[in-house]
């Protein structure tokens, strides 16, 4: 049985890269694609919605896709936990699956996966992001999630001091992310873990999108089509070999408790 694939965004350059994997991948097939000034409802039809459109418009997207009854394969940035909630209601009212990928590369993931196993024994943590210059939104989504997992793997907020001054970047789940945007860069990550004595610095660097993205695209696909409820991550369709963290596990000391100012924790 071949997969009938609506993808929304198909011109941009993720939709591009996506439909690119869709048309090689057997199984699937490109049956739709849907651009800025596409209806929503030519979607209708497909057995599985790909999102890879833009930040203001995927809500719509996502809950037209929930509304027909398709399942939907979200890329595109911008869903925090917060915006999640918002549908995960509508998806498991309606029986259907809604998956929410940050970031189709594996390296990143891992970086991730590694940010938040680490985030117990570090009192301090911040992100640093980079992408190139056209992109709209910040933070990335995928500075969103490893901020959120390192809140969820923690029993207390991330020590954040003077996190009241604009130059001490947003914080997300209580962790400061400071975005850049400028030429020449792709996408690079890194967090930054710090505690008496010593930091940890995990980064990440995309020099090739289409290479990075490619193999984990074909996972979430495969794991949309059966998904049922919401699912936020990669990770959730592949064994990384990494314990999930859970709060509750022993922390380093924070030095200087007082000097913290930290956001309220948000949950993934």
């Amino acid at each position: 049985m071949t997969t009938r694939v609506a993808l929304v965004g198909g011109n941009g350059k993720l939709g591009g890269i996506i439909r690119g994997v869709v048309e090689e991948l057997d199984g699937f097939t490109a049956a739709a694609v849907l651009g800025s000034d596409s209806d929503l409802d030519e979607m209708d039809g497909a057995d599985l919605v790909v999102d890879a459109s833009m930040p203001a418009a995927s809500m719509a997207v996502v809950r037209t896709a929930v509304e027909l009854g398709i399942p939907v394969l979200v890329g595109t940035s911008g869903w925090s936990a917060e915006r999640i909630a918002l549908v995960r209601p509508l998806v498991e009212a309606a029986g259907t699956g809604a998956v929410f990928i940050p970031n189709f590369s594996l390296g990143s993931v891992l970086g991730t996966a590694l940010a938040a196993a680490a985030a117990p024994f570090f009192p301090s943590a911040e992100i640093v992001e980079a992408h190139r210059d056209t992109k709209i939104d910040s933070p990335s989504g995928t500075a969103v999630r490893t901020a959120e997992l390192i809140a969820a793997a923690r029993a207390t907020p991330v020590a954040a001091p003077f996190a009241d001054q604009r130059a001490r970047g947003q914080q997300v789940a209580s962790v400061p992310v400071h975005s850049l945007r400028r030429p020449g860069v792709i996408a690079r990550q890194e967090a930054i873990l710090s505690g008496p004595g010593e930091s940890l610095t995990l980064v990440h660097d995309t020099v090739d999108p289409a290479a990075a993205y490619a193999p984990g695209i074909r996972i979430a696909l495969a794991g949309a089509v059966a998904a049922k409820g919401v699912v936020v991550g990669l990770e959730s369709f592949i064994d990384i070999g990494i314990g999930t963290p859970h709060r509750g596990r022993p922390e380093a000391p924070v030095a200087d408790p007082a000097a913290g100012q930290a956001a309220e924790v948000t949950s993934a």
